[in-house]
């Protein structure tokens, strides 16, 4: 393929992108295949010789689309929104055709700075404490991960290492392998899966804080289980608070867990994969109140700022404190500004090496919305879901189980967990929307998430129709069948 058959090609592929957002209700939401279904309609080895533009094209609709979920449908309401947008998708275009792979700052200036003033954008619009941005000479700034649980893993290694070299510093007859031994990293009971694998990967305890009856850790809840730890001998490091659980969209008590954390000397991660986008807004700004504890901060604008997957936005206090725990500088990766105080190397920022242009996405988006644009964006998706809960607080069969703060609403039919596998069964079974469920305490709970930027009022009066009729047909047989049981 050469330029001119880009041209024409990429016309095409436009096209097509288009085709499909525009279309995209018209799809059944979840696909119909079962596990392997992809295997025998391609061969069984890479072709020899090459094959066509068109040949490759027609397999699309004929391979890859029957085995997709559309997770744009405005009939998809499951997990969290992944965000989307035409500006993202030509800026990801763009990213793609640059190619740079943006590891330091010589190996492509504008793929770095891009990153840093982008994330001081953003860290203005959530109203972050300066000393998260970078500024002309601040301490702080962000960063770009590819998703929220590798920002909590870099921060708790952070953590990991700062602990490790204070504590050597204060007991130099400990060794490092003694410390390791002893340090704990804590988090919720409701916090994502994501921090438990962090603990994991960075070889260290972690203990869950139980959370209170709305879903959320307070405190005194913290401080006896650090008490309870540090009488055994043992050296709590890290606590990640969660603001907008992945179950119920919960909100740990920042004010009151960060000055805890500051006094114990922990480190306090904030994940707000998800809520942090709402925070752009200043009705849900208090929120944050208490991010001026944390020492890092996480959100997702690849969840609901409408800039396509992956696009994590990590910031932190001291930047010193992730550089001095991964930096490593082999001769082929220095160059003569690095020393120069004006210039981040990201690669010290990250797991990987390599890294793309992300930051283009988040340039051509917040230029193209707007902050205004962007706000709206939220306050629809919160409307509907306001709308959602009062159809389901309408009808005495069902329950709301968690406070609906923002664009989730969890529900479930009155009557056993049973009944509500059967419910979400039949929702699933039928595809015409898709929906996953949740525990709460020992509840199984049906969680609605607005996903979709298109998404609009017809589409949830529609989806609670659907859930209203499948619940009453299986109210009439479940009586029946577990009266004969």
């Amino acid at each position: 393929m050469d330029a001119a058959e880009f041209r024409k090609r990429g016309k095409e592929m436009v096209d097509y992108v288009a085709d499909y957002l525009e279309k995209i209700e018209k799809r059944q939401v979840f696909p119909d295949v079962e596990p392997g279904y992809l295997r025998p309609l391609i061969a069984d080895c890479a072709p020899q010789d090459p094959e066509s533009f068109e040949d490759v094209f027609k397999d699309i609709e004929k391979i890859i689309m029957p085995g997709v979920t559309h997770w744009h449908s405005p009939y998809f309401f499951a997990y969290f929104p992944a965000a989307s947008s035409f500006p993202a998708l030509l800026a990801d275009m763009l990213c793609g055709g640059i190619g740079c792979v943006g590891f330091s700052w010589a190996a492509s200036p504008a793929c770095t700075e891009l990153e840093t003033v982008m994330l001081d954008w953003l860290g203005k619009m959530v109203n972050l404490p300066e000393e998260f941005l970078a500024g002309k000479d601040g301490q702080g700034g962000g960063v770009i991960q590819g998703s929220a649980s590798e920002a909590t893993l870099i921060a708790l290694l952070a953590a990991r290492t700062k602990t490790i070299r204070q504590v050597q510093s204060e007991k130099p007859e400990l060794t490092e392998a003694e410390i390791m031994g002893r340090l704990v990293a804590y988090a919720s009971d409701q916090a994502h899966s994501s921090v438990e694998r962090a603990a994991l990967i960075g070889a260290v305890k972690i203990k869950s804080v139980p959370s209170d009856e709305t879903f959320s850790v307070c405190g005194s809840a913290l401080k006896k289980v650090l008490d309870e730890d540090k009488a055994a001998g043992l050296i709590p490091f890290f606590f990640c608070a969660t603001l907008g659980t992945t179950s119920c969209c919960s909100f740990d008590k920042l004010l009151e867990l960060g000055p805890i954390c500051n006094k114990e000397n922990i480190w306090m991660h904030i994940d707000a994969a998800y809520a942090g986008s709402a925070f752009i807004c200043p009705e849900f700004r208090h929120l944050l109140n208490g991010v001026e504890f944390a020492d890092s901060f996480n959100f997702n604008p690849h969840k609901w700022l409408l800039v396509n997957f992956d696009c994590s936005a990590m910031w932190v206090k001291k930047r010193s404190d992730l550089i001095g725990a991964f930096k490593l500088e082999p001769l082929y990766l220095q160059h003569h500004h690095q020393e120069s105080g004006l210039v981040t190397d990201y690669r010290h920022w990250q797991i990987p090496l390599g890294r793309r242009f992300r930051s283009l996405k988040l340039w051509f988006v917040l230029r193209m919305y707007g902050v205004k644009g962007l706000q709206e964006h939220i306050h629809k998706h919160i409307r509907l879901s306001r709308q959602f809960e009062h159809l389901v607080l309408q009808d005495e069969r069902f329950e709301i189980c968690a406070e609906v703060v923002l664009g989730l609403i969890c529900f479930r039919l009155k009557g056993s967990n049973e009944l509500n596998e059967a419910l979400l069964k039949s929702i699933n079974d039928a595809k015409k929307i898709h929906l996953v469920p949740c525990h709460l305490r020992e509840k199984f709970v049906l969680r609605f998430a607005i996903c979709s930027r298109t998404v609009e009022s017809t589409h949830i009066k529609f989806a609670w129709q659907h859930i209203s009729q499948l619940a009453t047909d299986l109210l009439k047989t479940w009586g029946q069948n577990h009266h004969q049981q």
